[in-house]
């Protein structure tokens, strides 16, 4: 998804709180008219200036399956040359749609504008990949060199009083030119999202906005920048005895990490897939303190990566940003075009779960007392807890991490894509990669008589350079508009890579969190779009997918075919998830409090007229004012926030994991009502919920697919809350 795109493309009403909707009675669009999509296309195409691009990173993709992205050839210098070509060929692209003779029409200004800046979002795409799975000095002197000059090549696009013209024009005739329900959708989203990013401001507010984009773009990549060299760094141990306690696999790897950085002894790698084992199993507690310290500290140690004055400058502009848009502060400006819709409904739904998810902490917190014998400080709540389960449940984690080995666990996740929508995934060796360790599958779809849709790429192990997390990304996207190509997904994680021959064994959560990122890459290639825009869903929306298909890991069809024991080739044993099922809700306190932490401190930095300076005070205070238990720290804190501060995507938004966990967990009681791999409720699920996008109110698709709104007290009982 390109940052034009991002900017410019729009979202939708909100579901949960009570709102007028579009009129919609069902979530489903009805198909397009191919014949007269073709004319459309054929309008828009001759509005568009003939363009021969030189940069060979911005030529249309060639070899199989559409076209390829050819990482084989991408180096810092060759896409250096095609951004700034492509900003020259977008540049005419948009001249040609705003200054056309004709009067506007849809085909000619709407349909024109989704075809428009083609060679720039193929160079965007490589682009966004280098800088996140590779990185590197080279690749963070070239996002900064262009991230600003991107921004600007935004900003010209919406600030062109012609071309807004043409769109208004279109968007207010809607009726009166006999748009049907998914143009007049396109064409009001379009014109509103550029109301909202300063299309009718007056020059100077132009010029203003202009200003502020361009230096926000550049502090969100200093930020991300600096948090990447802070995660580039580990806490090595000599001696033996500091990772005693830790699983074969994670010491395994430890030990890799120390010979690969050319160490002796264990390398404890400053990244939540190498820090959290250590602290949930690492007997020395001097130990855990150092390398807890250590990952909580990243972008607050006062030096060249401390991002404390970056975020103040974020924060700053942002202000300024939602005060020259007439919005009261940028919580207002960002969530217009959310479910939620208002911060107040938001934060409705935090609090509603903030005080039971305290009051489990306190519970929690009681019972490893008693084990430990002295009082819980944050490097001790994973370590304890652990010794909770086991005496409660009698379940060792180190008991499940031999079930979860990394290809077992991907083959599981493919099988259960088969089983609910039809899709097949066959490895394939012969498509460019942009690293070695990146594997590739062919993507077939059964029920479209088998056709090819698309391939996925999964890139699993942690390097130097690559940004921490687990993220799904798309090269290409699907839309009918202009003929249809392979969708071109991609799941990213950061495990730590083993010896040569060795198993990769993950634990339960890095499993789930795998069927996480393969839900976003399942909506994907579900989409069946008319139009691009389209395939960009609310952000409050777009999590939904990819949790409910956390639910399907510990399914027994996907245990008994894929979640075998490394060694002996036994499925997990009955006795085993009923331990783990039994568990289900055990230290829903910890994980709940130390996520809501950050969206509630998240939607508190962003509800203020005056922004904070103090980076730090305003944290602590903000915790305080919340009643933040001092044995959790927040999951990320503000310093490391890439949420927030790498781009405006999830700022006044990480919320929206709580909001789609509300449609995901009533949506899973469907399916254990029906039948976890029940064929009509998937069938729904994918025509309802994930093929149409954004074609119509996803709130109104709910409510299509689910027969109501979502119920709040499932995603209560999933957590193990009290629900009245």
């Amino acid at each position: 998804m390109d940052r034009r795109r991002l900017l410019i493309a729009g979202g939708s009403l909100m579901a949960l709180a009570a709102c007028a909707t579009n009129g919609m009675s069902d979530g489903w669009a009805p198909p397009a008219d191919p014949a007269a999509v073709a004319e459309e296309a054929r309008i828009a195409r001759a509005v568009l200036p003939t363009q021969t691009p030189r940069a060979a990173l911005l030529q249309p993709w060639t070899g199989g399956y559409d076209g390829l992205p050819p990482f084989d050839r991408v180096t810092p210098a060759a896409l250096r040359e095609a951004i700034l070509e492509g900003i020259e060929l977008q540049r005419a692209d948009i001249a040609a749609i705003a200054g056309n003779p004709e009067a506007a029409t849809f085909a000619n200004t709407l349909v024109a504008l989704e075809l428009a800046g083609e060679p720039l979002d193929r160079a965007l795409n490589l682009m966004g990949v280098m800088t996140s799975n590779i990185g590197g000095a080279e690749w963070d002197a070239l996002d900064s060199e262009t991230a600003p000059l991107l921004s600007a090549a935004s900003d010209e696009i919406t600030f062109n009083p012609q071309l807004f013209a043409r769109i208004r024009a279109v968007a207010d005739g809607a009726a009166a030119a006999g748009l049907n329900a998914q143009q007049t959708r396109l064409a009001e989203r379009r014109r509103d999202a550029y109301i909202r990013n300063g299309a009718a401001l007056d020059e100077a507010g132009k010029a203003e906005l202009g200003r502020i984009n361009s230096a926000l773009s550049t502090a969100f990549t200093g930020f991300g920048q600096k948090v990447v060299a802070d995660e580039n760094t580990w806490t090595l141990f000599a001696n033996e005895a500091q990772v005693a306690g830790l699983p074969d696999s994670n010491k395994a790897a430890a030990a890799s990490a120390a010979r690969s950085r050319n160490l002796q002894g264990w390398a404890i790698v400053n990244t939540r897939s190498s820090v959290d084992p250590y602290l949930t199993f690492a007997d020395d507690r001097a130990g855990r303190e150092q390398v807890w310290r250590k990952f909580i500290m990243r972008g607050d140690n006062g030096d060249a990566n401390d991002t404390k004055a970056t975020i103040a400058e974020i924060l700053r502009l942002r202000a300024a940003r939602a005060r020259l848009l007439g919005y009261e502060h940028h919580a207002a400006w960002r969530m217009q075009d959310t479910m939620a819709k208002t911060p107040a409904a938001a934060e409705d739904l935090m609090n509603r779960v903030w005080a039971p998810a305290k009051a489990r902490v306190a519970e929690e917190v009681a019972d490893m007392r008693a084990i430990a014998g002295h009082d819980i400080e944050p490097w001790d709540y994973l370590y304890f807890a652990e010794k909770v389960r086991k005496q409660k449940y009698d379940l060792d984690q180190n008991e499940l991490k031999p079930y979860f080995e990394l290809s077992a666990v991907k083959r599981g996740a493919f099988d259960m894509a088969g089983r609910l929508y039809g899709f097949t995934f066959t490895p394939v060796t012969n498509v460019p990669t942009f690293h070695p360790d990146v594997e590739v599958f062919e993507v077939r779809d059964q029920q479209r008589d088998n056709r090819v849709i698309g391939l996925f790429y999964s890139d699993d192990f942690a390097r130097a350079g690559k940004r921490s997390g687990a993220w799904m990304t798309s090269y290409r996207s699907f839309s009918t508009l202009d003929g249809t190509k392979a969708i071109l997904a991609s799941n990213n994680n950061n495990f730590t890579k083993p010896d040569p021959g060795q198993p990769v064994l993950i634990s339960l959560d890095d499993a789930t969190t795998l069927f996480h990122e393969f839900g976003h890459a399942l909506h994907y290639l579900s989409s069946v779009v008319t139009y691009p825009s389209f395939g960009n869903t609310p952000r409050d929306f777009v999590e939904y997918p990819s949790q409910v298909h956390e639910h399907w890991v510990l399914t027994r069809p996907i245990l008994d075919g894929f979640m075998r024991h490394y060694e002996t080739g036994e499925p997990m044993p009955q006795s085993l998830v009923d331990r783990i099922e039994a568990s289900s809700t055990f230290n829903q306190g910890y994980e709940t409090v130390s996520y809501l932490s950050s969206a509630l401190v998240d939607m508190d930095l962003h509800t203020r007229a005056t922004p904070p300076t103090d980076i730090a005070a305003f944290e602590r205070e903000s915790l305080a004012r919340f009643g933040m238990p001092e044995e959790i720290v927040m999951r990320h804190r503000l310093p490391q926030f890439n949420h927030l501060f790498t781009s405006d995507a999830y700022s006044a938004g990480y919320y929206s994991y709580l909001w789609s966990e509300v449609m995901d967990a009533d949506t899973w009681a469907l399916f254990e009502e029906k039948g976890v791999f029940d064929p009509e409720t998937a069938r729904r699920y994918r025509a309802i919920i994930l093929a149409p996008g954004n074609t119509t109110d996803r709130g109104d698709a709910y409510r299509a697919f689910r027969g109501r709104d979502p119920d709040v007290t499932a995603l209560l009982r999933v957590r193990g809350f009290p629900t009245s």
